[in-house]
Order: C-alpha cells, then structure tokens, then sequence
C-alpha cells in the first residue's frame, strides 16, 4: 500500500528527576549533599532510509513516546540518558508542525536527520544547588517535560521529471518505454494507483529520474478523483512532462485537455506552476492527431512541443535528449520559501514577558511556556523548592504585573490548573 500523507503525535521523554541526598558515612566527617542529576528523556528523530518508499510503518504507529530519563540518585550518581527514539521515513519527507504550520524539516539525502521533539533535560539534584551561602541545600528539581508536538508528515518523491496528464493518455506506456518502470497499463482510467519512479539512462552517459503521477482530472487540485494525493510529488521536479492525448480518442480536446491540467497546476501551487513545461503530444499515430496538434499550436504557439507515439516506439529518442538538454540548463529551485521553515523563523516578541495573565472571574490565570516549565519541574513537598520557584516567578515579572493589574494579596491565582494564594 502506497501511503504519502498522514498525521502523528509525538512525544518525548521527561528528563529523569534529581535527587536530594546526603552523605552518611560512618567515618566521613562533614557530609553534604550528594543527590545526583537526572538523566535527560528520550527525543523523537525521524531519519532517511533510502530503502523506504512509503510512510506506511508510519501509519501504525500515530503515537511514537519517549522514555523518561533515569532519576538521579545519592552519592552524585546521575541517572542514564534515555535512549533517543529513531524513526526511519523514506527520502524525501517533509515535516510539519501543526500547531504553527511551520516545516521542521525537508529530508533529502542518504542518514539526513532531524530531532522532531527534544526529550526533556533531567533535573538537578541537591548537590548543584550547593554555594558558599547554602551548603547544605535540601532542594531538587523534576525533570524537564518532553516536547510533544502533533506532525504532519508528507512524503515529495524525489524525480527531476514529472509526467502529467489526464487518464489514458500514455503517461504509463511512455515511462515504460524510456525507462525501467514496470508500470500497470490498462485502457481504463486510473489504472496507475501510486506514482511510478523509472530512470532514464541515455548513451552519452546521462541519466535522469521521471515520475508518473497518476490521477489527475478537473477538481484534482480540490480533492476529485487521485491528483490531489499526487499532486505534491510534483513538487521537487525540474520539469514538468504534460502529456496530451492528441489522437483524441474517448472524443476528446487536446486543447481543452491541456486546460484541465493546467487550471489544477497552478490552483494547487505557483511554484508548480512555475516550473518548465514541455508538451509531449502522444499517439500522433492515430487519425486526426496531425490536425488536432496544428489547431494546438495556433493556440499555444509559445509552448515546446514533442511529437511521440509510444505504441510504435517513435519521437521517444528525441524526447528523451531534449528532457536530458533542459535539466542541464534549469537549475533546481527550493520547495520551501524561508518564512514557511521554523528554523528561519524570526521571533520578534522574544523581548517580551514569558507568561500572559487574564482572568476567569475571581481567578487570575497565569499561562506560558517557560513558566509551566519552571512549574512542571518544581518539587512542592520541599520548603526551598517552594522559596526558589516563588522567587524565579518575581524574577520573571509575574508579582509586579500582577498587582499592576490590580490584584490584592489573597487572591488567588491558577498555574497550570493549580490554584496559589498571591501573598509576599
């Protein structure tokens, strides 16, 4: 089963907790804390394997976890690392944060890779928070939450050419013909259920990959029919191979042919749109097809157009070098524009407070990454651990705007579901 497209949660692993300990050896004087660090959680990676043509191990599997990091323990043993969870997609996959629409990654290239949620990083146990002025701390931290992000995966095949055209009209005959492809043929429509991946080798020591993707009617780019799936695979081509049917068999346009496919080309992407086109005017052996390409010229007298009939092998050679001449001339372009990828993101409000404050009726709610961060990581059952994370939140800013909004010593205040008194 071809599968290119679908949607996963991932989420990675909580850091392990510190530990809070003490040395107690009968003959050691002066013990001091020794509780150990915890051991950061498991991240998610999703990883190229060229052997892969499908996202269908993906498919069941739409939860992927993590595992948390090892606890920290006393005589500063530090808990073990979670081993990192490797996620292996074909060539060509896109990834795609759901929450932002942002592309984490486009993954081309033999073991590329990319950390789609980082685990958390383990907690600090007692023994970092020893200083000059507190050596003796009796505090620790949980550890660190994994990211957890809900993903769309797509997979864009990997081909310098893209042949297009309406059902029937050869895509299949010709890929087989000019190169390894062992494609279905039928005579009947959507016959081909996954695009086809075949290598064009020439004698001059050339070669290129083309790609048949099937499907395509009017609406495709709106969800009639299977172009709409497919339509995306055309995406990382050079060019575009528009195959029409000139013999006009099944009582159709040419003209009207090349229409349909062109209105779904570019309502689907300009960038599609965009890229170099050649005709491939196929079955020129039937009746009227010489007739039907000179009406075509008149009116798409600026398009380059080869003549072919795969069923009797001929204009094949030509159509192949004149592919091989013009990848050697248009230079790739990228399929992502840098405000569409998270890594070119420019975030111009990282000046401003980490948290937001609002109210829901006599409750203030106190919301934010960084600080449900410092909440999630904070152990309430010890004193000093309370102290610190009341003292980060004044650090943040949290009290002053609190009381700029006018709230009085004694309300009450929500964090992360959680319900506080705001006193001193």
């Amino acid at each position: 089963m071809f599968v290119d497209e679908l949607t996963v949660k991932v989420i990675a692993g909580k850091g392990g907790d510190g530990c809070t300990s003490f040395r107690r050896e009968k003959y050691v004087a002066m013990g001091g804390p020794d509780g150990g660090n915890g051991g950061a959680g498991a991240s998610i990676i999703f990883k190229v394997d060229k052997g892969l043509k499908t996202l269908i191990d993906l498919r069941y599997n739409k939860i992927i976890k993590g595992e948390k990091g090892e606890n920290g323990k006393g005589a500063n043993r530090q808990g073990a690392d979670a081993k990192d969870v490797i996620i292996k997609v074909p060539e060509g996959t896109t990834i795609i944060d759901l929450d932002t629409n942002l592309v984490i990654a486009d993954l081309v290239g033999e073991n590329s890779e990319v950390v789609v949620a980082k685990g958390g990083r383990g907690g600090r146990g007692n023994a970092a928070f020893k200083t000059h002025s507190d050596t003796a701390p009796r505090i620790s931290e949980l550890g660190e939450p994994g990211e957890l992000r809900i993903l769309k995966v797509e997979l864009k095949m990997l081909a310098d050419v893209g042949i297009v055209g309406l059902p029937s009209v050869g895509k299949s005959t010709i890929l087989s013909m000019i190169s390894g492809a062992t494609p279905k043929i039928a005579s009947y429509h959507f016959t081909t259920l996954a695009p086809n991946l075949g290598v064009v080798n020439l004698k001059d020591g050339r070669s290129y990959v083309m790609a048949d993707l099937p499907g395509l009617i009017e609406g495709a780019s709106e969800g009639v029919g299977l172009g709409h799936k497919f339509l995306r695979h055309a995406m990382r081509t050079k060019i575009i191979a528009h195959v029409i049917d000139m013999g006009a068999a099944e009582n159709r346009n040419p003209i009207d042919d090349y229409l349909v496919i062109r209105k779904e080309i570019e309502k689907y992407s300009d960038k599609l749109a965009q890229k170099k086109e050649i005709i491939v005017a196929n079955k020129m052996d039937l009746d009227g097809a010489k007739d039907n390409l000179i009406e075509f010229k008149k009116t798409f007298f600026d398009k380059e157009i080869i003549e072919v009939s795969a069923l009797n092998a001929k204009g094949l050679d030509k159509l192949i070098n004149r592919i091989a001449d013009l990848l050697d001339e248009v230079e790739a372009s990228s399929l992502y524009d840098d405000e569409e990828l998270e890594s070119h993101v420019v975030y111009k409000f990282k000046n401003e407070r980490p948290f937001t404050i609002s109210k829901d009726g006599d409750v203030w709610v106190l919301e934010g990454a960084e600080l449900e961060k410092l909440f999630k990581m904070t152990r309430f059952n010890e004193d000093d651990a309370v102290v610190r994370f009341a003292r980060k939140l004044k650090g943040m800013g949290v009290e002053e705007e609190l009381e700029k909004l006018g709230a009085k010593r004694g309300d009450e205040v929500q964090i992360c579901g959680y319900i506080f008194e705001f006193k001193e």
